[in-house]
């Protein structure tokens, strides 16, 4: 990481040398920022999907504000403290792309002793409830597929399997088995065939480059994840109003895995055949995003995402996310404050 964060700088200082910069270069202004912020030391890196999740954590009274921000490539880094912790501030935007997108423009250009990622989810895990905080140990991508031909089943080889482009080692989901109101066709038959889960290409930041390795399970900063630990005692919020409350009161919870795709999942189907199959909690559609890039780059990493609804396992009416959105935004931000304190002590 020093060593990345070094030939970036000279880059910049050379590109300081121009004045007019060319498209998708960091203006002079902009670099005598990034210089000026890194002069200060490192900092804990906040990625934060969406503004409703943010807005909380910027009106806590927690975090101080340095009114000191940094545009750059459509985000905006803010930066500020949280229990004297520096911190900074940024917002991705929705989906894997934008969350990976931000989080290596965030490594690459500042000095980021760590992540934390935190927002809202939906809940695969039947023993838990809405409000809820979890904190997986473990992400995966789920949405990164190799689709079998029809007349292929689980014996025949994928295509490019061979090359070591392809596993079967994850696993599949048949579509024949979601069949209902089946009269002519056997259960058998199904145009879709089967999907086959297949892990991310990684590339790391001290590796050979163009040396590819593969991860499906990425693990969170194990540090991190015990501090976590210390958490599951705190108190969250379990009313929207005077009027709307749950009927459970929420909690912190560590688990074991979450999982994450370019997919908002709102099917009781396939949530249990993902708590099944993969023994999930939270599902979303960043937070493996940030883990996989902070992987790659060797840097801390932890998420923790509080759970607003079901993903269609509840009731067939309506999403829950309408109604509890703004209760586990909230109950995120406070576990990530206590988060924070914790870190701070270490």
């Amino acid at each position: 990481m020093p060593a990345m964060r070094v030939a970036l700088m000279m880059l910049l200082a050379l590109m300081m040398l121009k004045d007019h910069p060319a498209n998708g270069e960091i203006p002079a202004h902009t670099q005598k920022l990034i210089h000026e912020a890194n002069s200060n030391g490192s900092y804990l890196g906040l990625v934060i999907p969406n503004l409703f999740e943010m807005n909380p954590l910027l009106q806590h009274p927690n975090f101080t504000s340095s009114n000191f921000t940094i545009d750059f490539a459509g985000r905006r880094f803010r930066f500020g403290t949280i229990v004297e912790k520096k911190v900074i501030l940024v917002m991705t935007g929705l989906s894997m792309i934008n969350a990976g997108i931000t989080t290596q423009l965030l490594l690459a250009l500042f000095n980021i002793e760590g992540v934390v990622h935190y927002g809202i989810a939906g809940n695969a895990n039947p023993s838990l409830n809405i409000g809820d905080v979890t904190i997986p140990q473990y992400w995966a991508h789920t949405a990164l597929w190799n689709w079998q031909r029809l007349g292929d089943g689980p014996e025949d080889e994928l295509a490019l399997e061979s090359d070591g482009d392809y596993t079967r080692d994850i696993g599949y989901i048949r579509f024949a088995n979601y069949t209902v109101n089946e009269t002519v066709c056997k259960s058998s038959d199904n145009l879709l065939n089967n999907v086959w889960y297949q892990p991310e290409e990684v590339f790391r930041v001290y590796g050979t480059p163009e040396n590819r390795e593969h991860a499906f399970w990425v693990p969170v900063n194990s540090s991190y994840f015990n501090i976590s630990k210390s958490l599951e005692g705190l108190k969250l919020e379990s009313c929207v109003n005077a009027t709307t409350c749950l009927s459970e009161t929420p909690k912190v919870v560590t688990v074991y895995r979450g999982i994450s795709g370019g997919i908002y999942l709102d099917n009781a189907a396939y949530r249990s055949f993902l708590y099944g199959k993969f023994n999930v909690s939270p599902v979303d559609m960043e937070s493996a995003s940030v883990a996989l890039i902070c992987l790659q780059q060797n840097v801390p990493f932890i998420a923790l995402r509080a759970l607003s609804d079901l993903a269609g396992g509840g009731s067939a009416e309506s999403n829950e996310a309408s109604t509890f959105t703004s209760l586990a935004a909230d109950n995120s931000v406070t576990v990530v404050i206590a988060f924070i304190q914790q870190l701070s002590t270490k």
